[in-house]
């Protein structure tokens, strides 16, 4: 209990009103009155000294629970007083799209921070000799006992895991499908366009007689679900170890409906994401027979996905921890 608590309800104040039915009928109303009055001027008086105290410059003493509801209405002092907070634009956005593809059936994952060389590269199909496995261009742990960790560059780190995990879905006749939406790292040089910390959401869906018409319906059904529009897509062919065939996947600038706008640099389309048929390999890695079963594999940056619906040219600004920015959202 605290100092006010205690002197309003002390023995002394209670022992006034314990007075009220000895009193005389005639000078029960002018007693009733005094006690009231005296209790509001000691209410005034504890609240007024504990405000002082609150301001004064010795807060040794002064205990505030930092764990309590922030309760935005209550009466502070002036420098106890605070701007509620809101949650980050990328949790936002990452909540947002995880809601659509659990919409479309996709089984939310989360990803780690921290991650073997095997599952980084091995089961992705990575070559021995691929420059994705240098330290120049993916962080690695210095290892004194046992294997280098490696901080995944991209959620793909998941694929065999998850592919391990539920391949025995695919004997019940029900398809592997599953989202990743967490953070990455990579060796980059940081620039309005790149960040050595950024979020990606990966994708894999596998089952029987799965093709690219598939994995393009399911992107552009996710892509309008999220802008909240109807939009184009095209795709280019590409390279990745881990899926073939690959492609770039491009969709029409949201912004300019495909006239050219700064953003999507005039050419009226913007390259989004890298995507593909998942490789016979990494399915035979995770036990799964690829002659039965095909799939396909997606991933996508989601500050990418955010800078192109809210028109953001600076990738920095994401965890530049400037309000002005943060406020926007």
């Amino acid at each position: 209990m605290d100092d006010k608590s205690r002197i309003l309800k002390s023995p002394t104040l209670k022992s006034l009103y314990e007075l009220l039915p000895k009193a005389a009928e005639d000078q029960k109303k002018d007693l009733g009155q005094a006690i009231n009055k005296l209790k509001v001027e000691v209410n005034s008086w504890v609240t007024s000294n504990a405000d002082d105290d609150l301001r004064s410059n010795d807060t040794k003493n002064l205990q505030l629970d930092v764990t309590a509801p922030f309760d935005v209405n209550a009466k502070k002092p002036e420098f106890l007083k605070a701007e509620q907070g809101s949650i980050h634009p990328i949790s936002k956005e990452i909540e947002k799209v995880s809601e659509i593809f659990n919409s479309i059936g996709f089984e939310i994952f989360e990803s780690r921070n921290l991650d073997d060389a095997w599952h980084m590269f091995t089961s992705l199909n990575f070559p021995e000799d691929h420059p994705a496995r240098d330290d120049y261009d993916t962080f690695v742990t210095e290892a004194e006992e046992g294997e280098e960790l490696v901080a995944p560059a991209h959620t793909s780190t998941m694929q065999s895991r998850i592919l391990s995990l539920r391949k025995g879905d695919l004997k019940e006749g029900r398809p592997i499908a599953a989202a990743v939406p967490d953070r990455c790292y990579r060796n980059e040089d940081v620039d309005a366009r790149h960040e050595h910390t950024f979020y990606q959401v990966e994708g894999i869906y596998v089952d029987e007689n799965v093709n690219v018409g598939n994995l393009i319906a399911t992107l552009k059904t996710f892509l309008s679900a999220y802008y909240g529009k109807e939009v184009e897509t095209r795709i280019n062919p590409f390279y990745f170890p881990f899926t073939e065939p690959s492609f770039e996947f491009a969709l029409s600038c949201p912004f300019c409906e495909k006239e050219g706008c700064h953003i999507c640099s005039q050419s009226g389309w913007i390259e989004l994401l890298g995507c593909g048929m998942i490789h016979p390999n990494v399915l035979e890695m995770a036990g799964i027979d690829s002659k039965k079963y095909s799939g396909f594999a997606f991933g996508c940056g989601i500050e990418r996905l955010i800078m192109m619906k809210y028109g953001v040219e600076d990738v920095r600004l994401f965890h530049s921890a400037k309000l002005k920015f943060l406020k926007q959202f």
